[in-house]
Parts: structure tokens; sequence; C-alpha cells
């Protein structure tokens, strides 16, 4: 592997960029579109949309960074299930708005059944296993990206960053006077190779696999402020993605502002 390619948080914003030689690419995790609908149908909970708001906010983002390209590490919609009535509808408002402006790709995620073959002509589409991104048919980035409902493709072990989503880290925080508040927080740390796949580092990865320095992986907050998450400073909360908390021995937090918290267990 190279020099390690620039994956930088949008400052405030529960976003990043990714800078993938030939384009920039915007990425962002755990959407959610049709959140409200699926609140409503799941569990009786009435909620005001902020499908608008959440829209805006993506496109505001896509001309204030100057991106390329939007990538989405999974879960674009809410509801488990093919996309239909309201849902779908929102779904389709917010990929047009996308699209208008950039190419959108979109990782599987676990809420996605049916998404990428809803809107084939619209968006490209990663499977669940996650890939490298890049232009297609030139050569691969060093950039990997997975959603992280399953065990990722072993080959994203050959990316300088692996960028996952699902998770939706938070942190708790406490004052001086025993308050606490929750927000969204980035986790960044060295990959632990063996604890990523399935079956452990596997075969052999060869000499020069062995002399390169693991992967960095990225666990994005999610972009939906309604999903909730794992509070990751809070004992006994536990983990969602197969391959965490063990592929992440050492990780700091971030909030979305750019403070650095530390070694998230220790927030």
């Amino acid at each position: 592997m190279g020099d390690a390619p620039a994956v930088e948080p949008v400052v405030g914003e529960p976003a990043a960029l990714a800078d993938l030689g030939a384009e920039r690419a915007l990425l962002v995790a755990d959407v959610h579109a049709g959140i409200e609908v699926g609140l409503r149908y799941e569990r009786g909970v009435e909620l005001d949309s902020r499908a608008d708001e959440r829209r805006e906010r993506l496109v505001d983002l896509i001309v204030e960074t100057d991106a390329d390209r939007l990538v989405v590490l999974g879960d674009l919609a809410h509801r488990i299930g093919a996309p239909d009535g309201d849902e779908r509808q929102e779904l389709a408002t917010l990929i047009s708005a996308v699209t208008d402006r950039v190419p959108m790709t979109l990782v599987e995620g676990n809420h996605d059944a049916g998404v990428a073959a809803a809107f084939a002509d619209d968006l490209d589409a990663i499977g669940p296993e996650g890939g490298m991104l890049g232009e297609a048919g030139g050569p691969m980035s060093d950039v990997a990206v997975c959603h992280g409902h399953t065990w990722p493709d072993p080959a994203l072990l050959d990316a300088d960053v692996v960028c996952t989503g699902h998770e939706h880290p938070q942190v708790r925080l406490e004052d001086a006077v025993g308050g606490s508040r929750v927000e969204r927080a980035w986790l960044r740390g060295e990959l632990d190779p063996a604890a990523f796949t399935e079956a452990g580092e596997g075969a052999d990865p060869g000499e020069d696999a062995r002399d390169a320095a693991p992967p960095e992986l990225v666990v994005f907050p999610a972009f939906n402020e309604r999903s909730g998450g794992t509070w990751v400073n809070v004992e006994g909360q536990s983990f969602l993605a197969p391959y965490l908390p063990a592929a992440l021995p050492t990780a700091d937090a971030y909030l979305l502002d750019g403070t650095r918290l530390g070694d998230y267990r220790r927030v």
C-alpha cells in the first residue's frame, strides 16, 4: 500500500470526504430515510417527518464540499424489506435530488433489501460484504467500504482505510453536576486483521502484506439523528457488527465538531 489516502470528517457533520485520486467522494452512513414511516408502522409512534431537512442537508453537503460522488455506507432506507408507499416516495425524491448533482453509490445494508434493485437505474451498488472505491475499470483506490452487519470480504484488508457504518456509535457524556447527554461520535483506530474477517487472517497473506501496516478502521456516526445507536463508552453495551469491538483493540472517539475524546472505552 502507498501513502494513506485522506478520509477526513466534515467538521460538524456526520459525513467525511475521501480522496480517491480521480474524484472526491462524500461518505455518509445510516441515512434511514423513511424512519418516521417505519416508526409509525412498527411501533405506532407519530413523529413529524424530517425527510425534507435530511435531503436538503445532504444536498447542501455535496455542494459545500464540492464532492464528485455520494457514497452511502448502508441503510439508506429504514424499514427492512422492499420499499413501498411513502417510504419509496421519500427514497425516490432523495435519490433524485442527489443524482441531479452527482453519481450515487450504495453499499447495501441490512435495511436495504430491494433498494438497489428498485433504483438500479439511478445508483451504483456494492454488495453487503463491501468493496473498494475507485473508478470503474480503473486502478482501485485504497479506501474500502462496507456496512457492517455481516462479515466483510477479506480483500478489504488490502486497503489503507476501511470505512464502515451500522454501529451508530454514540458517547454518553456527564458533567460535574451529574447531568448527562448523548452525542454521535466517530471511532478511528488501527484495525486488527485477525478479528475483521470470519475466518481470521486465514491463509498466509504473503511477505508484502505481512510487512504492511494494518488498515485504519473508521466507524461512521449515523447520518440520521433519530436512529439511536451503540453507547460505546457505557459498560455492558453490545456492539452490532460481528467484528466489533475485537477488530478495534485501540481506538479514539471524536465528536462531530472534531473534539478528540481519547480511548472510547475510557471517555
